[in-house]
C-alpha cells in the first residue's frame, strides 16, 4: 500500500527517514509516492535538495487519511489486547530532562511485561503539536500542557533547587541570599520556545520571584547543566530528583533551600478526543504501579 508511505513521509520530513522508518528503500518511498501524486494529478510534497515538506493539497490530503488509518492501527492493537497481547508502536514526545527523570524505570518494566510493544522515545525540548507530528502521548510538566489535553501524573511533585559543586563552592564560596547570585557564575538556560533566557523561579520570603542570571554558559538542555555543575562551571537551577544521587554522594551540594518551589511534576499528555489505546493504557498502568512503589 501506498499511503501509509505518504503518512510517513509526512511525519518525518524525509524520504530516507519514512524508507527506514518502514523498512522499504528510499527509491521505493518515492516511487509510492509519485504514483499516488500520478494518480491525483497534484503534488503532494514540495521537494528541495535539502527538505521536503507538504504541499496545501498534501496537507488536506493527509489530514483526510491519517484518522482512518490511525483508527484501523488502534482496532488492531485491540484485538490483540484482547487476545491477552499489547503490540504496536507507541511514539512519545519527552523531553530529555523527563526522560532522564521518570522515563527509564517505566520502559524497562514495559519491555518485561509486554516485549511485542515497541516505544518510541523522540527527546525535544520545544513544545510541539504532539497530533500535527504524530506522536501518541507527550511527557512535560504539568504547566506546560494545554487544557484540551488528558493528563496522567506521572511522579511526585518537585522541587526545583539551586546546586553547585565543592570545587566551585571552595573558589568562590556559597551565596548566602538571593542577591548574591549575581555575583556568581550561573548557569543560563535558553527556552527553545520563546528564545528568551529562562528567570530562575525563586521564593523570596514567600514570595515567588523571577531572578535573571548571568554566567559563561548558555544551555537548552537541563541534564547537560547538572553536568556543567558537577564540572563545577558555576550553579544550575534544576529539579531535584535528577541530582538527588549526586546530592547524597555530595558531589553536588544544595544552596539557599529556603528559596526552592515546588513544582507541580511530570504528566503523560495525550488528546482529549482520543481514546486511551491498549498500547497507551499499559504504559500508564506501568507508570502508576511504579509511582506507588517507595522511592
Amino acid at each position: 500500500m501506498h499511503l501509509p508511505v505518504i503518512l510517513a513521509v509526512a511525519r518525518r520530513a524525509s524520504f530516507a527517514a519514512a524508507a527506514a522508518e518502514l523498512g522499504i528503500g528510499t527509491a521505493a518511498a518515492s516511487h509510492a509516492v509519485k504514483l499516488v501524486e500520478d494518480r491525483l494529478g497534484l503534488p503532494l510534497f514540495a521537494r528541495t535538495t535539502r527538505s521536503v515538506a507538504l504541499t496545501e493539497a498534501g496537507a488536506d490530503f493527509v489530514r483526510s487519511i491519517a484518522p482512518a488509518f490511525a483508527e484501523v492501527g488502534e482496532t488492531m492493537d485491540r484485538l490483540r489486547a484482547a487476545g491477552g497481547r499489547i503490540s504496536g508502536t507507541l511514539r512519545l514526545n519527552v523531553s530529555r530532562v523527563a526522560a532522564s527523570m521518570v522515563l527509564t524505570p517505566i520502559l524497562a518494566e514495559l519491555a518485561r511485561r509486554h516485549p511485542e510493544l515497541v516505544v518510541e522515545v523522540a527527546s525535544d525540548e520545544a513544545l510541539v503539536d504532539i497530533v500535527a507530528a504524530g506522536f501518541d502521548a507527550g511527557v512535560r510538566l504539568g504547566e506546560m500542557i494545554a487544557e484540551d489535553m488528558v493528563a496522567v501524573r506521572l511522579g511526585a511533585p518537585c522541587k526545583a533547587v539551586l546546586v553547585a559543586a565543592p570545587a566551585y563552592l571552595r573558589k568562590h564560596g556559597a551565596p548566602r541570599s538571593i542577591s548574591d547570585l549575581a555575583a556568581h557564575n550561573c548557569i543560563n538556560y535558553r527556552l527553545l520556545s520563546s528564545g528568551g533566557m529562562y528567570a530562575w523561579e525563586l521564593l523570596d520570603r514567600g514570595r515567588e520571584v523571577a531572578v535573571r542570571v548571568k554566567g559563561s554558559v548558555i544551555v537548552n538542555d537541563a541534564c547537560y547543566a547538572a553536568e556543567l555543575a558537577l564540572a563545577g562551571v558555576g550553579i544550575a537551577y534544576l529539579f531535584e530528583p535528577l541530582v538527588r544521587a549526586h546530592l547524597r554522594q555530595r558531589k553536588l551540594s544544595r544552596l539557599l533551600p529556603e528559596t526552592a518551589i515546588e513544582e507541580p511534576g511530570l504528566f503523560l499528555y495525550y488528546p482529549r478526543r482520543a481514546s486511551m489505546t491498549p498500547k497507551l493504557r499499559a504504559f500508564v498502568d506501568v507508570a502508576r504501579e511504579l509511582a506507588r512503589r517507595p522511592a
